[in-house]
């Protein structure tokens, strides 16, 4: 009798112990989870993809948000990196990673966009506004007798393989400005050019082979390979999710052929976003965007000519397909009203909703089209979901309808600008 008490209180003891480290345990949990951020705190967000946009068709696969301090929160912007690997109903393989990082104190800033895409888009010429105001669309001379190719007034898609890296490292010279230098290479190969036929009676001619023809670039591959010198105003509070600060960039870059460039030229990025805190408690945002981006000396690739979605994180153009405007020069403008709606004690920012516009403009100086000639408009509206309040990851989920019948679903990890 006397040994089954002894057995009973070691039991007891044995499973009092192990209560009491498993409580040790979800509390140090719990209190990591509460802490306030510092120095080192990492958060990480893995989200599976399912999506469609008129780009790729139905996505699908794994992406990640990863948002980090390298130095205290009051004196050091939270860096983020986002992450993925898609593949899509129109058998596309997308690798992406990008990142924008503040080392301690801000003194340097660190932007990323790595993509590897065995993919394919669809083109409708160079300038904005309906199609039958584009070469392609009202034939294209390819003799010197004055013949004429048969035109296209569909979209000419076309299949590509495009590796790109680019790099820019800014040093900080006054609170929230930042000079610095960059590297950036784009390699295009494996064109397929579905809609050209050069046998048919008479040829058939695509927006992409004339503007080639013209240009003196290759069908099979093109190179892009140049140095940037960069200006950079940023005083966001937070680049995942915006309440206060604005941003500025100026970039001017130089594509010259002893890099591997296939032509020389240089071209010119601007860029501008403000935010505004209607109701002073962040619930009632105000966001804008523009930027313009111009081939300011020789010839670009067709594919890297400006286009609507050829930003850092692709957010621009909801409402239309990755590049379904471009052209020697382009100018962007959206604006987007961001509202929280309810959430939870520890949460209360979790639910909330936006409502945005854009329009955009494109130049073709070989069809005579210039800037607002003819301006394409695209608006939509759609939910938010804070994930993370202390790093402000947010999963947006937006529905946006452009001109031509175009529209399309969009999935991403922080806000779109």
């Amino acid at each position: 009798m006397k040994t089954n008490f002894s057995f009973i209180m070691v039991l007891l003891l044995f499973f009092s112990v192990g209560q009491a480290q498993e409580l040790t345990k979800k509390e140090k949990r719990k209190a990591k989870k509460e802490a306030p951020p510092k120095k080192g705190s990492v958060y990480f967000t893995p989200l599976p993809v399912l999506s469609s946009n008129p780009s790729f068709g139905f996505m699908y696969g794994v992406a990640t948000s990863t948002s980090w301090y390298m130095g205290d929160p009051p004196t050091t912007n939270i860096s983020s990196l986002f992450a993925g690997l898609t593949l899509t109903s129109k058998g596309q393989t997308l690798i992406t990673a990008k990142a924008t990082a503040f080392s301690e104190d801000n003194d340097f800033k660190l932007d990323l966009d790595w993509r590897y895409l065995n993919s394919s888009q669809g083109s409708f010429g160079l300038g904005s506004g309906p199609s039958s105001n584009k070469i392609a669309s009202n034939g294209f001379e390819y003799d010197n007798q004055g013949a004429f190719s048969a035109p296209i007034n569909d979209e000419q898609m076309l299949e590509f393989k495009w590796f790109r890296a680019y790099q820019t490292l800014t040093k900080k010279i006054a609170n929230g400005t930042y000079v610095g230098i960059g590297y950036h290479l784009d390699i295009l190969s494996k064109f397929k050019d579905n809609l050209l036929d050069l046998s048919a009676t008479p040829p058939v001619i695509t927006s992409f082979y004339a503007y080639n023809e013209k240009y003196g670039f290759s069908n099979d591959k093109n190179t892009l390979s140049g140095i940037s010198l960069n200006g950079i105003y940023d005083t966001r509070d937070n680049i995942n999710s915006t309440y206060k600060g604005r941003y500025a960039q100026l970039t001017f870059r130089v594509n010259p052929t002893f890099l591997g460039s296939d032509k020389n030229s240089t071209s010119l990025w601007l860029e501008y976003r403000d935010y505004f805190d209607l109701t002073k408690d962040h619930r009632n945002m105000l966001a804008i965007w523009a930027y313009g981006s111009f081939q300011t000396s020789g010839s670009l690739p067709f594919m890297n000519l400006p286009g609507i979605g050829y930003d850092q994180y692709s957010s621009s153009g909801r409402g239309y397909t990755q590049g379904r405007i471009r052209g020697q020069g382009l100018f962007y403008s959206e604006i987007e009203f961001r509202k929280k709606l309810f959430g939870t004690e520890k949460n209360p920012d979790k639910w909330g909703i936006a409502i945005f516009g854009n329009i955009t403009t494109a130049t073709n100086k070989d069809a005579g089209i210039k800037l607002f000639d003819n301006i394409d408009p695209a608006g939509g509206a759609g939910l938010r979901f804070m994930v993370n309040p202390k790093s402000r990851t947010t999963l947006c989920l937006d529905y946006a309808v452009g001109k031509y019948t175009s529209s399309g679903i969009y999935l991403g990890l922080n806000e779109f600008f």
